[in-house]
């Protein structure tokens, strides 16, 4: 049975496994074959990364972004783990460095973009560096009609039938369609061990706005953010530009980042993104899969995303640390129609089309919700949740009313203009508006002319907009937009059916006051000197921060202060390798002065034999000149010491055979006491 929890601490600097980990991790170690769905932030990585560990062989991890890579490897190495990637974008030193861990066996890890999988040589290649574990990273690339579909990821298996090896495919987004194609593109049916550790990101407030004034509110929504990082979603490349502009006006560190600029410019603002603290990136979903930055404070939609999947995708990019992240999704009937358009319009079959307005619907359903945002969305992902309390619908509850007549109304006027017209014709009709387009159409002679004065032009185009989020109409494409009524619709144009609506507010979620400060204003300046260190040591390094440390291991060392490295150990996120890379320079900082410690002592740091270590120095100490202090001077050297530290059970004879007989014979017996005392 493997032991994974001294490499979950010596490695990774973690006690425990977060929920769902242990089993996952388990299972890939056995060499089952495995699909795991996994909340984005759940730690997904360490579930194939500790395996690697504990299996022999190589772990081929199939990844589909460069940066997302290198960060990894990086991380890894950080923690030193003998990992590495081929890449494109890797230097000939890079590779030359792969190759020879690979050709001597050191190497436990090697990450590869599924494009290489075409290439002729790269099947050889596997064949021969003895290939143990396939790891599938966001394995729903692998959904033909997914958001995210990569060709060359159907290659992989294949792969896995040539090399007869397990495979363990991870992902944050499938719902059960996709899940279905994973298994049978990556598994050929054959169903794997699989592991639904839910969709819930707790940490993350949700919240929805009808779109009114979009660039201010925008604008309101990151200046109450002022200085966290945060990523704003637009539809279009040119509102990245002049929204990113926006934004530095208002003072803030913004760039634009979409997929027309050249590949340059997109790896400097990427790398800015990973390095700077506070920077935020107005982006299309060109930027999206891969970060990896774990304290992202905010995301923002300043469009309608495409769909329920992309939404939970985007969002789920923001506070991967566990820590509080907040979330605004603007929306409004033009991106509806965009939206609605862009399916119609695709070249995918008709049944396919059909499910991609269901996922449209759902994404609609929940930005139109009259409940928990949290349980809408978790219902379309399967699972039943309680009000979350941490969604703008549960902050203020929305006014309700019967829709019923308004929407019997608006019905009525788009079958009695035969569905050629789009909303704004409908509401001049149903207002009694006097235009030239009534006039010329003589609509003015409708029985529908005049009946909603009741409501005012912005009531009636939040109802077209629910109208529309609810699927009751969409818009015709070979009739220019032309709204037309679905079947949903025929109960309630019938009397057969009630719909509720919401009396249409600006949400206020923009006001909403920014998640409470990371620490305490006692520890602020402590932390915010942390970060300094941590900063000059990324850029010297030439590695994203929290390749370094994460937000989360600077914060417990700001409140908690450890004075020495035993101390420091402790905190989370502090293995082995990083302790004795980084832990005197940042206990310098903690503390102002550090106690030199002799490496063989260092490396106990942090686990019970340290507490050991010690108490034999001083017993040494208390000896060396014998029981009655007038022998001649004799000591063991800290390599001994610590070798003695780790020795179980106080045994005798193998103290005899490490001290030699003349320091056996002078220590023994008290080292066997102290032994025998901590074990």
């Amino acid at each position: 049975m493997f032991d994974a929890a001294p490499l979950l601490r010596d490695v990774f600097g973690f006690d425990d496994f977060r929920p769902g980990q242990e089993e996952i991790v388990d299972a890939v170690t056995a060499g089952e074959n495995v699909l795991a769905i996994m909340p984005t932030g759940g730690g997904k990585s360490l579930c194939f990364q500790l395996p690697a560990l504990l299996r022999d062989g190589v772990t081929v991890v199939i990844s589909p972004l460069i940066a997302l890579m290198r960060d990894q490897v990086r991380g890894l190495q950080e923690a030193g783990v003998e990992a590495g990637a081929l890449t494109s974008g890797n230097t000939p030193e890079e590779t030359d460095a792969v190759w020879e861990a690979l050709e001597a066996g050191r190497l436990k890890l090697l990450y590869m973009a599924p494009e290489r999988l075409a290439a002729g040589s790269a099947m050889g290649m596997l064949r021969r560096i003895n290939v143990s574990l396939i790891a599938v990273d966001e394995a729903h690339c692998v959904s033909q009609w997914g958001h995210d579909f990569r060709p060359d990821y159907l290659r992989i298996g294949e792969l896995r039938r040539t090399l007869n090896i397990p495979l363990a495919a991870f992902t944050a987004t499938a719902d059960a369609e996709t899940q279905d194609e994973i298994v049978e593109k990556l598994f050929d049916g054959s169903p794997p061990r699989k592991f639904l550790r839910g969709f819930d990101r707790p940490n993350i407030h949700l919240a929805f706005g009808a779109k009114d004034g979009p660039r201010k509110q925008i604008l309101d929504f990151a200046a109450a953010r002022k200085g966290q990082s945060g990523i704003v979603y637009c539809g279009t490349r040119n509102k990245t530009e002049v929204l990113a502009q926006a934004l530095r006006a208002e003072g803030h560190a913004a760039c634009h980042y979409h997929g027309g600029m050249e590949a340059e410019d997109r790896r400097i603002v990427e790398t800015r993104f990973a390095r700077e603290d506070g920077l935020i990136v107005v982006a299309t979903v060109a930027f999206g899969m891969g970060i990896d930055k774990p304290d992202i404070r905010w995301v923002a939609h300043a469009d309608l995303p495409k769909s329920i999947e992309a939404y939970y995708q985007e969002i789920g990019r923001a506070g991967r640390d566990g820590d509080p992240a907040e979330t605004l999704t603007l929306f409004g009937p033009d991106d509806i129609r965009l939206r609605r358009t862009q399916i119609d319009e695709g070249l995918a079959p008709a049944e396919r089309r059909g499910a991609d307005h269901g996922r449209l619907n759902a994404l609609l359903g929940l930005a139109e919700a009259l409940k928990c945002r949290r349980q809408t969305l978790l219902g379309y992902f399967g699972e039943q949740a309680e009000p979350c309390g941490k969604c703008d619908l549960c902050d203020t509850p929305p006014e309700i009313f019967d829709g019923t007549t308004p929407v019997r109304m608006a019905l009525s006027a788009i079958l009695r203009t035969e569905e050629w017209f789009g909303a704004g014709h409908l509401i001049d009709i149903l207002l009694g508006s006097d235009t030239d387009k009534i006039r010329t159409r003589r609509h003015d002679n409708l029985s529908t002319y005049g009946i909603g004065k009741e409501w005012s032009r912005p009531q009636w185009q939040a109802i077209f907009r629910q109208m529309m989020g609810y699927d009751l109409v969409r818009p015709d494409p070979d009739r220019h937009g032309a709204l037309r009524m679905t079947e949903a619709a025929k109960p309630i144009l019938k009397g057969e059916a009630q719909i509720d609506l919401r009396k249409d507010t600006i949400r206020k979620a923009t006001r909403r006051p920014a998640v409470k400060a990371m620490v305490s204003e006692e520890d602020a300046p402590l932390l915010s000197a942390l970060k300094a260190k941590r900063r000059a040591l990324a850029e010297s390094a030439r590695v994203p921060a929290y390749v370094i440390f994460p937000d989360r291991t600077l914060i417990e060392m700001a409140e908690t202060r450890p004075a020495t490295l035993d101390d420091m150990a402790r905190i989370s996120g502090i293995g082995a390798k990083k302790l004795e890379r980084y832990g005197t320079t940042f206990l310098e900082i903690l503390t102002g002065a550090v106690e030199e410690l002799h490496p063989a002592r260092r490396k106990l740091a942090g686990r019970d034999q340290g507490a050991v270590y010690d108490r034999l120095l001083e017993v040494q100490s208390q000896l060396s000149r014998g029981p009655d202090g007038i022998d001649k001077p004799l000591t063991c050297s800290a390599a001994q010491l610590a070798k003695v530290a780790q020795l179980r059970d106080g045994d005798a004879r193998a103290l005899e055979q490490l001290l030699g007989e003349r320091r056996a014979d002078r220590f023994g017996a008290a080292f066997l006491d102290v032994l025998q005392a901590a074990g």
